[in-house]
């Protein structure tokens, strides 16, 4: 009796204590070590998050890296594509067909810039770019790829000056919009031309061509059989198989009575007499170098343009006719970036300047781009059929795949 009653006196003062806590094995902790029990769990849990995150982190890197991996690998295959195919470049990117043959378009560095969604699109110009959905109707892009004038149109080219040329199929005609998509000029154009200088080109149901400015004003009469764009203030015209030059009030400055003719350059137009020598004219119509020689380029580059004499060899002559390069190589391609293609005697291409001095050897098989040099490179080949791009000095840079 006395036992019990001391046990129920322990129990009471032991309920009248803090709580404890009975550890695992029996044994009561006391509140000190429950508190360094809870901060050792307490570490050891921010310890295990630490590295759950830690973890986490990792695998996401890792994930990161594997994408990134097969990016590059994709943009690289993307590159060598457009490259292979040809396409070119316009304001830092290039038109891509995925493997159904949707368009979009990459940047420089092979990256989808703008999703493959469209069925047809042209180059970007003025940063608009003209694309056909999958109703066959025509819109334009910007960079981004957002739609910045709906796909309305049942035919369109790119932007010039700010105007682009559509067309509506129940009318069968073409007019102009703007860049928010206006129609400015309206349909009523067989077909309608890129702006130039202020003017374009445009053709009746008559099959003739005339010019018009940006408000819709005919400037030239749709009554030329065939147009150019103005260039320098001039435009060359064809009639009754002959072609002469108007100027931009649509006046016939130098008449049609030439058998040849191009656009001016650096104030002169190559121009073909009767005899079948080659020539230049002033915006005048005056001789300014004479028709002597079996054939010319047909514009100036830098302030020169290859001739061919009787012999059949090429050099350059100066805006006054003068002779600067002797007439020795068996072609000349036009000046660019301060070289110009040339071909020897043997065959294998090389480049000269201004001077004439030859500063690449005559070793390559072909050259391409007409043998120009554009942002510093030039494709040639060689005798087994390998590309390579050179720079100024001759240098190899790369085998081009």
């Amino acid at each position: 009796m006395k036992t019990t009653l001391r046990l129920l006196i322990a129990a009471f003062v032991l309920s009248l204590m803090p709580v404890t806590h009975v550890a695992a094995q029996g044994k009561i902790e006391s509140p000190l070590e429950r508190k360094a029990r809870q901060e050792r769990e307490a570490a050891a849990k921010k310890k295990r998050d630490q590295n759950a995150r830690e973890k986490k982190k990792r695998e996401q890197e890792e994930a990161a890296r594997q994408r990134r991996e097969q990016e590059e690998a994709a943009a690289k295959e993307r590159l060598a594509l457009v490259q292979q195919n040809k396409t070119k470049f316009h304001e830092g990117l290039a038109l891509y067909k995925d493997e159904y043959d949707c368009i979009g378009f990459i940047d420089q560095t092979g990256k989808l810039v703008i999703p493959c969604r469209w069925k047809a699109a042209y180059a970007f110009y003025e940063g608009m770019c003209a694309v056909q959905d999958y109703n066959d109707k025509w819109g334009f892009i910007d960079k981004t790829g957002q739609l910045t004038i709906s796909c309305r149109f049942d035919g369109a080219r790119s932007f010039h000056e700010g105007m682009a040329s559509v067309r509506n199929n129940t009318s069968q005609k073409s007019g102009y919009i703007d860049k928010t998509g206006q129609l400015v000029v309206p349909f009523r154009w067989k077909s309608a031309d890129y702006f130039h200088e202020g003017l374009a080109i445009v053709q009746e149901t008559n099959n003739k061509y005339g010019y018009i400015d940006k408000t819709g004003k005919i400037i030239s009469p749709c009554k030329w059989t065939k147009a150019s764009d103005f260039c320098e203030g001039m435009a060359m015209v064809t009639e009754a198989g002959k072609k002469g030059f108007i100027d931009k009030t649509g006046k016939l400055v130098i008449p049609c009575q030439w058998a040849e003719a191009s656009h001016f350059s650096e104030g002169l137009a190559w121009c073909k007499d009767n005899n079948g020598k080659y020539g230049f004219i002033d915006k005048t119509g005056k001789t300014a170098i004479p028709f002597t020689w079996k054939w010319a380029h047909n514009i100036f580059c830098e302030s020169v343009a290859g001739v061919q004499d009787d012999n059949g060899k090429w050099g350059f002559i100066d805006l006054t006719g003068k002779v600067v390069i002797p007439c020795k190589w068996i072609s000349a391609g036009m000046f660019h970036e301060g070289l110009a293609s040339v071909k020897d005697d043997k065959g294998k291409y090389g480049f000269i300047d201004h001077s004439g001095a030859l500063v690449i050897p005559c070793e390559w098989k072909d050259c391409y781009q007409f043998g120009t040099f554009q942002e510093g490179l030039c494709r040639v080949e060689d005798e087994n059929g390998n590309l390579y791009n050179i720079d100024h000095t001759g240098k190899v840079i790369g085998l081009v795949p």
